[in-house]
C-alpha cells in the first residue's frame, strides 16, 4: 500500500489542521500509510518535500507521493502574492524535475470566511479529503508510468 508525507504549514494552523483532519480521515479510511511534518508556513513546503525526497535517495524513509496542506490569506501587502506563487512554482519544479506525486493542498483566498468554507468537515466542503483523493490519484498515475 502507499505511503504519503503530509507537510503542514503551522500558519493560520486551525485551518490547515482542520484540512489535515479531512485528508487523515480519507487516508485511513482507504488503508494508506502516512506520516506527518509541520514547518511554519506554505513557503516553506517545498522546502521539506525536497529534503524528505533528497533524504530518501540517501536511505532515508520513501514515500511514494506527498501532500503539502497550507493557507495563505491575502492581506494588505503583496506577501500574499510572492508566498502563492513561489510555494505552486516550488511545488510544481520538484514535481516536474523529480517525477514526484505531488498534490497542492494550499488554499489561497481573500479572507478567513473563503478559507472555512473549504476546510469545514462539518459543511461537506472540506477540501482535505480531495486534496488526498488527488494525491492517491498521482501515486497511481506515477506507478502507471513505471517512475518509481
Amino acid at each position: 500500500m502507499y505511503k504519503i508525507l503530509i507537510v503542514k504549514a503551522k500558519f493560520y494552523e486551525e485551518i490547515v489542521d482542520e484540512l489535515l483532519r479531512g485528508a487523515v480521515q480519507h487516508l485511513q479510511m482507504v488503508s494508506v500509510k502516512y506520516n506527518q511534518i509541520t514547518v511554519p508556513g506554505a513557503f516553506e513546503i517545498p522546502g521539506a518535500i525536497s529534503m524528505a525526497f533528497q533524504s530518501s535517495l540517501k536511505g532515508g524513509i520513501s514515500y511514494d507521493g506527498y501532500l503539502a496542506l497550507g493557507c495563505v490569506i491575502r492581506g494588505e501587502t503583496n506577501h500574499y502574492d510572492y508566498v502563492c506563487k513561489e510555494s505552486a512554482r516550488g511545488i510544481m519544479h520538484l514535481s516536474l524535475r523529480n517525477n514526484l506525486a505531488i498534490t497542492y493542498g494550499i488554499l489561497t483566498v481573500e479572507n478567513i470566511q473563503q478559507a472555512w468554507e473549504r476546510a469545514k468537515i462539518e459543511n461537506g466542503k472540506n477540501k482535505g479529503k480531495e486534496f488526498a483523493e488527488a494525491c492517491i490519484t498521482m501515486i497511481s498515475l506515477r506507478y502507471q508510468f513505471s517512475l518509481t
